[in-house]
Formats: C-alpha cells, sequence, structure tokens
C-alpha cells in the first residue's frame, strides 16, 4: 500500500557490452595512476637516493642519525658506522639509521702540481 512498485530501467538501445565494462573500470585504473605519481614513485625515488647516501658515507663525515644525534663518521664497516658525538664518546651506528649527510668530507687534492 505505501511501497510503489519500482520498474528497472532499460539500458540505452544498442549500448555495446564492452564499452560499459571500460566506462566502469575507467576510475579505478585512473585512481591507480593518481597514486602511482603521487605516491609510489616519489617515495621509490627517496629510497634510492637514501641507499645512495648510505653507500657513499666514509669517514670524517657529519651525519644525523635518525634518533637525532649528530656526530662524525670514525669508521665504515659493512653493516655499521662507527659515529664520535663527541671527545672520547664512539657509537655503533647501523648504516639505514642515518637519515642525513650535514657535511661531506672533500677528497684530499691531488698532489700532481710540479713546484716551478
Amino acid at each position: 500500500m505505501f511501497i510503489s512498485e519500482a520498474y528497472a530501467q532499460t539500458g540505452a538501445a544498442g549500448a555495446d557490452p564492452t564499452t560499459a565494462m571500460i566506462m566502469q573500470i575507467a576510475p579505478l585504473v585512473l585512481v591507480f595512476i593518481v597514486f602511482y605519481f603521487l605516491l609510489i614513485r616519489p617515495q621509490q625515488q627517496a629510497r634510492k637516493r637514501h641507499m645512495e647516501m648510505v653507500a657513499a658515507l666514509k669517514k670524517g663525515d657529519v651525519v644525523v642519525t635518525s634518533g637525532g644525534l649528530i656526530g662524525k663518521v670514525k669508521s665504515v664497516q659493512d653493516d655499521e658506522v662507527r659515529v664520535e658525538l663527541a671527545p672520547n664518546v664512539d657509537v655503533r651506528v647501523v648504516r639505514g639509521t642515518i637519515a642525513e649527510v650535514r657535511s661531506k668530507t672533500d677528497p684530499a687534492p691531488a698532489n700532481d702540481s710540479k713546484p716551478d
């Protein structure tokens, strides 16, 4: 009595079922593409830059750990770095926890110049 009968609307005459399916999938594909370029790709690039930075660590670099400690690299081993925080205060830090290299040491200049 209070419920009216509902009739389903028919689709457009001559509509191709594959076109309808593509129109339903297109927004999902578009969302994935947007997520890839705004989230996934920049994160992969940042990880690559961090891995290159960690691989290029050498003695004398001033680094910041992910815990916020600032110190100078005293030695670099396979998986860990010995960092001097203060005079006579050395800590061993896992390479992956280095968050930033503040100042890189320049290589010593070559002594190729001949005195005149």
